[in-house]
């Protein structure tokens, strides 16, 4: 099994650096394979907590060097939760890629645990009677410090659901669960390993040398 790792972080960085300076992507140094994948970006100005700034990936199994490609810039550029991501942007910008596994079907809702579990749900809207859907990362309940029950309503809301969330609704859910292996890196270190491994830092289109 593949594991998220640091080559892959640092392939999304030069992805991003590159659509800045219109250049080529430098090949990757992973090995490539099959896998449903996320590219997370967050930003982090003056020691605060970083802030989400992108998150999009497919829960479909897919080649992993194009996948991380287009998902490292659809998820900074183009989440809709979010102005796409300027190059000024980049020195307070964490990259997470993460790799999912383990897919299981659960016998309820509250079939997973917080901090070992992805989850997706999939569910009836009892009010129009449309397929609604969502997905949270292993991390995102424990980070957000959500009991089972808290992070399955929330991302009830995060399908659209707008109706009071009752037992019925939760009963409905479908239940898909999973793992993953991630891996997060800063821009810094991104550069300094840039340096180490290529003998200069990168130099980005409308970012200042600091």
């Amino acid at each position: 099994m593949v594991s998220a790792n640091k080559e892959m972080v640092v392939y999304c960085f030069d992805t991003l650096v590159a659509h800045f300076n219109a250049d080529q992507v430098p090949p990757p140094a992973f090995d490539d394979g099959q896998y449903p994948l996320f590219v997370t970006w967050k930003k982090a100005v003056n020691g605060e907590e970083p802030r989400l700034r992108g998150c999009i990936g497919t829960l479909e199994a897919r080649d992993i060097t194009n996948g991380f490609k287009d998902y490292s810039l659809t998820s900074a550029l183009r989440d809709r939760r979010f102005p796409p991501i300027q190059a000024k942007e980049l020195p307070f910008l964490q990259c997470t890629v993460s790799l999912l596994t383990n897919y299981e079907t659960a016998s309820d809702y509250l079939d997973w645990e917080v901090g070992k579990h992805g989850i997706i749900i999939e569910f009836t809207d009892p009010n129009n009677n449309r397929s609604r859907s969502a997905t949270y990362l292993p991390d995102v309940p424990a980070q957000e410090g959500w009991t089972v029950i808290e992070a399955i309503d929330s991302l009830i809301r995060k399908a659209g659901y707008n109706g009071t969330i009752t037992e019925l609704v939760r009963k409905s859910i479908q239940l898909t669960r999973y793992q993953s292996t991630l891996f997060t890196m800063h821009y810094g270190d991104y550069v300094s390993y840039v340096k180490t491994s290529r003998g200069a830092a990168p130099s980005v289109i409308g970012l200042k040398s600091r």
